[in-house]
């Protein structure tokens, strides 16, 4: 799926990280993708990751999963019910993302959806990613503000991040499909205008330098042996023994430096990082394992192969032929007709087994391993 006008390149080079963008429904039709009730029936499940914002001018904050009669005890007063990664239960919602691939897999986090009854909403405050805000059902304001960072001031609130001052400078009402892309740190707020008021909100990570060196160096740390030790069998006498040399710290941070700048080291795990799925991941895995030859008999009917929506999908070029593709944290070394099928599956949710590489034998048996590990499955034929 892809929006017929609009350019990709323009808004990377223009908009992206950079500045907001309203697009006026873009979609050939739009049709919202999941139902209010659909939303509340995941709001109550366990391992569903949800929020309920209730008041007006104070917000209180309660998170799932909600007992099935707390919506009917809401009152009147405003309130939005937040519900995460709904890409990875409702289908329809997933397909959302198809239009922003232009951006790596890696960086796309999920579709966060909203309900909100009239003057609902979660306050001013700004994220600290980059997000496209879809109107799916019903119309909602949105202003925005100026950039905001870690000095920002915000309100006393346990649970919620709210700025203590926002000033609007920018002002729109969004019918349904209509977008609004809102770069990291942008100060907005929305607030619904009637009741049944849905928002997609396409959220995309982005690790933190502390994050990145945090989990980088546990990594690090976790295949290093305290039998790697500082060693001087060149040590001569020094005027004052005192004294740290300037050729003691170059060695002993060269022994820091040489670990962590192994850039090939970096991103064989970087690869098994950014993939890793959120906890609430679905799993997928048949029942009982298929065979190889359940494989080929699928292959030879032509059939589709779906990617689990919970799973994520990278690759890192290595030679010519190969590539590391990495599958919810895990990597596996991949090369000829198996690195072109690899390709082709980080590149699609879905994938036509009549393509000439995934009938290889070394696609095969990839297949094979990704359906029994519950990352893809064999699409089921319609009656």
């Amino acid at each position: 799926m892809h929006f017929p006008d609009f350019d990709a390149q323009e808004f990377l080079r223009e908009y992206w990280q950079k500045k907001p963008l309203l697009i006026r429904n873009p979609w050939a039709e739009w049709r919202n993708p999941a139902e209010p009730d659909e939303l509340a029936g995941l709001a109550c499940e366990e391992g569903v990751e949800s929020r309920l914002v209730t008041g007006g001018e104070t917000l209180t904050l309660e998170h799932g999963p909600l007992e099935d009669d707390r919506f009917g005890a809401l009152g009147t007063a405003p309130w939005t019910l937040l519900v995460q990664a709904v890409d990875h239960h409702i289908p329809a919602v997933a397909d959302l993302i198809e239009p922003f691939r232009f951006i790596p897999n890696w960086r796309i986090d999920d579709v966060m959806v909203s309900y909100a009854t009239d003057n609902g909403g979660v306050g001013a405050h700004f994220d600290q990613y980059d997000v496209f805000l879809i109107q799916g059902l019903g119309r909602r304001r949105w202003e925005l503000g100026d950039p905001c960072n870690e000095q920002t001031a915000l309100l006393p609130h346990e649970d919620l991040r709210l700025l203590a001052e926002f000033e609007p400078r920018e002002e729109w009402v969004l019918e349904p499909g209509d977008i609004l892309y809102v770069p990291p740190g942008i100060a907005h707020r929305g607030t619904a205008i009637g009741d049944d008021c849905m928002t997609y909100s396409v959220g995309f990570r982005a690790p933190s330098r502390r994050e990145l060196i945090e989990e980088w160096t546990e990594d690090l740390l976790g295949e290093m042996s305290e039998d790697d030790r500082f060693g001087d069998p060149d040590l001569e006498m020094q005027p004052n023994p005192g004294e740290i040399s300037a050729q003691t710290l170059s060695r002993l941070h060269q022994m820091v430096a040489e670990k962590l700048n192994d850039q090939d080291r970096f991103a064989r795990w970087f690869g098994k990082y950014a993939t890793t799925p959120k906890p609430s991941a679905l799993d997928w895995r048949p029942e009982h394992a298929i065979t190889p030859e359940e494989v080929s008999i699928a292959l030879q009917s032509g059939t589709t192969l779906v990617r689990n929506p919970a799973s994520r999908f990278a690759f890192v070029q290595q030679e010519t032929e190969s590539l590391l593709l990495y599958v919810d944290g895990e990597a596996i070394e991949c090369s000829g007709e198996a690195a072109v099928f690899a390709r082709t599956l980080c590149a699609s949710p879905l994938v036509e087994t009549t393509l000439s590489s995934a009938t290889t034998q070394p696609a095969r048996d990839l297949i094979l391993s990704l359906v029994n590990r519950g990352c893809i499955a064999f699409e089921e034929p319609e009656n």
